[in-house]
């Protein structure tokens, strides 16, 4: 906890000295640390081979590089993942309690403790370095962000997974901070009565749907529940367009994972609960597109929002067209790591029915958005693009990491989506078509 008052530094460092200091401290932690220091280890660290001691330094290296010149956001991620990763552990074994249900080793007052913590830490450090930044961001963000922040890098440490809280932490919190750094206080007053017009529809179309959804068995409760939420978001957000996107999107993933389903089940490769969606897919799929119809709203680039909202729809859609098309009529599936025949079903795998089921898909919800007035049809390359770097990506992740347990599936399904959205950006915007 102590290291993070070197983030006070941020306000007079320049990057490249920042990122000096911290390539040194990795360096020191990886070369010297474990001939001088190994009781500073905890245990089993030595077995993993890595440890959060050498992911500590690599996570701040990775937060100066990816903010050059907001250092502000650097040292609030910096700070809650400093201060509320280490007082949540405190907390926990000093106070107890209960449990979260999907995590038995993480309590409720330990996660409550992280948010406190880190959202007073994240705020005291964003406002220090705010005179760094130029020109300084809005005291609003100084004061708020950090908030939000440091509560979602509480709820993503209670993922049970062994991804370490050092990376997982300090991506979530820079990854809030700067979602809504794109944010305008002025785009927000002009959004209000717009979003305020829109609620009444939202609220009474995604009902309607979580409700029939729930009934027909194609998602549990928490996926009824958490799918309303995003749908109400998106419809606030981008009108009636893009929730019709998102309303094609759902039916077209239903449709695929009913597809072959005998088969599936035979092989033991069927979707769990049979097929029925819970609240991690919900997320992991739409919650990419759900941050970019707010930003759409709300934010300084309306038109860059709505192509990743499409991008980010077309990736988690088209991802799982792939995926139930490859388990169903697929004839030989191949491990992306080691290009082996592997059982359908492994995570990793690719089959060539997948594939091309995937780009299609890609193409057909890209069109859709394009159809509905979303993007210009210029985009299109780049999103289909996008699509299939992100599927590409998840492959590899699934097949490296989701075995260890170091990445879960929703976990792969959500950075498949965001990858997805920064390469058809950046492609979009390299090809000049957005």
């Amino acid at each position: 906890m102590s290291m993070g008052a070197f983030a006070l530094l941020l306000r007079w460092l320049t990057w490249w000295q920042a990122i000096a200091l911290a390539a040194v401290a990795l360096a020191f932690n990886v070369f010297v640390l474990p001939r001088v220091g190994g009781a500073l280890y905890r245990p089993g660290d030595q077995e993993r081979g890595l440890h959060g001691i050498l992911y500590y330094p690599l996570a701040v290296l990775l937060l100066l590089a990816a903010f050059p010149t907001r250092p502000d956001i650097a040292a609030s991620a910096w700070g809650i993942l400093a201060v509320g990763d280490g007082i949540a552990t405190l907390a926990g074994r000093a106070i107890g309690g209960r449990t979260w249900p999907w995590n038995r080793e993480k309590t409720l007052s330990g996660s409550a403790a992280f948010a406190l913590g880190g959202a007073i830490a994240g705020v005291a450090l964003a406002w220090w370095c705010r005179p760094a930044v130029v020109p300084p961001p809005a005291l609003a963000f100084t004061l708020l962000a950090p908030i939000a922040a440091a509560i979602l890098a509480a709820l993503v440490e209670t993922i049970p997974v062994r991804l370490d809280d050092n990376l997982s932490v300090a991506a979530t919190a820079a990854a809030a901070l700067w979602v809504i750094s794109l944010a305008s206080l002025d785009a927000m007053a002009a959004a209000l009565p717009i979003a305020t017009a829109r609620l009444p529809a939202a609220l009474a179309l995604n009902g309607l749907v979580a409700v029939a959804g729930y009934k027909a068995r194609t998602v549990a409760l928490s996926g009824a529940l958490a799918g309303a939420a995003i749908g109400i978001a998106i419809f606030a957000g981008l009108g009636w367009r893009g929730w019709a996107l998102l309303l094609v999107t759902f039916l077209v993933a239903t449709i695929a994972s009913k597809l072959g389903l005998q088969r599936k089940m035979l092989l033991g490769i069927a979707e769990e609960r049979g097929g029925r969606r819970g609240a991690g897919n919900a997320i992991a799929n739409t919650g990419v597109a759900a941050i970019a119809s707010l930003v759409a709203l709300c934010g300084t680039s309306p038109d860059a929002a709505r192509l990743a909202f499409v991008a980010a729809l077309a990736a988690g859609g088209s991802d799982t067209i792939a995926s139930e098309i490859g388990k169903a009529w697929g004839r030989s599936t191949w491990s992306i790591t080691s290009l082996s025949r592997v059982p359908p079903g492994t995570s990793g795998a690719m089959s060539l029915e997948g594939t091309v089921a995937g780009i299609v898909g890609a193409l057909g919800l890209g069109a859709a958005g394009v159809w509905l007035g979303l993007v210009p049809s210029t985009t299109l390359v780049a999103i289909v693009v996008g699509a299939t770097a992100g599927s590409l990506l998840e492959s590899w992740l699934g097949a490296t990491l989701e075995s260890p347990g170091i990445l879960n599936n929703d976990m792969l399904n959500f950075i498949n989506t965001a990858a997805a959205t920064f390469v058809t950006l950046a492609v979009a915007s390299w090809s000049g078509t957005a």
